[in-house]
């Protein structure tokens, strides 16, 4: 049987790929900043919102304060720096809805392929409905990919010896089962990163008693639920003068935290440690428990709002073990050292598997692009792929300040080409010396990341082609540099080589 005919391409001037706080936001600027294009948003799941859609462990919430990763545009209305994930979703929504981009989202399109013509000057993207299994084809001059980082169907599952054996029930955070009660239940957190750090204390008000296994430590460092600087100008200023001020407030002390991590490293380890002295009970191991091998920022540092994990601590309701898993036995672990550790529940906050574009496959003129093979142009384009850009976001500050900065150089990019009638915005680098001159594009020593670096693009030795997470330097990169820079590559459609026969000169008698 002949395979079904391709459904009629639906064509928009920009198609922006995800739902999530990126791409609803970038799908936001275009309605500020370029209203003159048409756009659609495909969203692979039924609902909005991405990973704050898709996280429910208990705890979840923001490992940024709220006012910088919120949106620019629009303030954030809560009073909670580090914000549970329910309130931030409600505030990705109800954006979503106040510029009318919600209905410009289709659900349940998951994007297999693009594949970009340049004698067309567009891209044809090829989906696949979740709910029906039909093919859908759109094509768009400009395709923005905002899928994230991650895959959305599995996290990270560390191959455990003998997993197998236990007897209860072994849950990953980013699959979390509804109605799971851990009242009184002994459950044993395996990781020490953002999400472990949130699920401990939050499992232990639950009622459970709860171990948080670690190999090895991680930095954290408390931060005030409620900023009190923010409480204060909101009862003198404006709503959009007093979110504008405490994000400037916030965006400078990160950068500061980053900037003093990289020079003065034990500078930045013995305030951490102080920090923790004044939480901690007396006495408490914290050379054992809280003091990485690295430096502070080589991995994301861990916010705790209102120091929740210390006072578990103090409590008694939590514990910390830094040791190693040997196996998994039917009624817990048993760890390298020889000790064991009794388990109802046995929870892996180990991590995410990263993927780039949400796995889908690009091809430019029918050669497949390999991001790895490419270099990043501002951290959003890649080097010889037309009018396409993705989002990432800073991993030493907060996701939406880099996404803010991508969704408006986007349209700054759309508007120099309608301003100057040409069609094609290529990024094009220099002709780099070999791998000396290119290194990863994220520098994070972060498991995820270094398990993931052979598929992800490259980055430069200087800017543009540099990614230098700092908010200030990109600021002036991308809103203030020309767009037409030299680098980036403003062009025409190519039309296809002829195919016709020259004709004949007649053959002289």
């Amino acid at each position: 049987m002949p395979p079904p005919p391709e459904p009629r391409p639906e064509h928009v001037d920009v198609l922006i790929i995800g739902a999530g706080l990126s791409g609803i936001g970038a799908a936001c600027h275009l309605r500020r900043e370029s209203p003159d294009h048409s756009y659609a948003v495909l969203e692979s799941r039924e609902a909005s919102g991405g990973t704050w859609d898709l996280f429910r462990y208990p705890g979840v919430r923001s490992d940024s304060d709220m006012f910088t990763l919120g949106y620019s545009f629009r303030p954030w209305p809560g009073e909670k720096a580090l914000a549970d994930g329910a309130s931030i979703l409600r505030y990705v929504r109800d954006t979503a809805r106040a510029y009318g981009v919600d209905q410009h989202i289709r659900y349940r399109h998951t994007v297999v392929r693009a594949q970009w013509s340049s004698a067309q000057a567009r891209w044809t993207v090829h989906a696949e409905r979740t709910d029906t299994g039909e093919p859908a084809v759109f094509t768009c001059a400009f395709l923005h990919a905002c899928t994230g980082y991650y895959r959305y169907d599995e996290g990270y599952a560390p191959p455990f010896p003998g997993r197998e054996r236990f007897t209860g029930p072994v849950v990953h955070p980013q699959q979390w089962p509804e109605g799971l009660d851990v009242t009184g239940q002994r459950v044993v957190v395996i990781g020490s990163g953002a999400t472990a750090v949130t699920l401990v204390p939050s499992l232990a008000e639950r009622g459970a008693r709860v171990t948080m296994l670690q190999r090895s430590p991680s930095y954290v460092t408390t931060l005030a639920a409620r900023d009190p600087i923010a409480r204060l100008l909101r009862g003198t200023l404006p709503a959009k003068a007093a979110y504008a001020a405490v994000r400037w407030k916030n965006v400078l002390v990160q950068l500061g935290s980053y900037q003093l991590s990289r020079r003065q490293p034990k500078l930045m380890k013995a305030l951490l440690r102080r920090g923790l002295r004044r939480w901690l009970p007396a006495n408490y191991a914290i050379d054992t428990h809280f003091a990485p091998r690295y430096n502070p920022w080589d991995q994301r540092l861990c916010l705790v709002p209102d120091g929740d994990l210390f006072r578990a601590l103090r409590a008694g309701t939590a514990e910390i073990v830094t040791d190693h898993i040997d196996t998994f036995t039917e009624t817990g672990l048993a760890l390298r050292s020889g000790a064991a550790l009794e388990a109802d529940v046995i929870v892996t906050a180990t991590g995410l598997n990263v993927r780039l574009l949400g796995g889908l496959t690009l091809t430019v003129d029918g050669q497949v692009v390999d991001p790895a093979h490419t270099v990043a142009y501002k951290g959003m384009m890649l080097s010889g792929v037309p009018n396409f850009a993705l989002t990432l976001g800073y991993t030493h500050a907060s996701w939406t300040l880099k996404a803010d900065l991508v969704a408006r150089y986007v349209c700054r990019v759309l508007n120099h080409l309608r301003d100057t009638g040409r069609q094609v915005a290529t990024p094009t680098p220099p002709p780099f010396t070999g791998d000396g001159e290119l290194s990863p594009l994220l520098d994070l020593t972060s498991g995820y990341v270094q398990r993931s670096l052979a598929t992800l693009p490259r980055q430069g030795p200087s800017a543009p082609w540099r990614l230098h997470q700092n908010y200030l330097r990109d600021l002036r990169l991308m809103r203030r540099a020309p767009v037409d820079d030299g680098w980036l590559r403003f062009t025409s459609p190519t039309p296809p080589p002829s195919t016709e026969t020259e004709p004949q000169a007649p053959a002289r008698a």
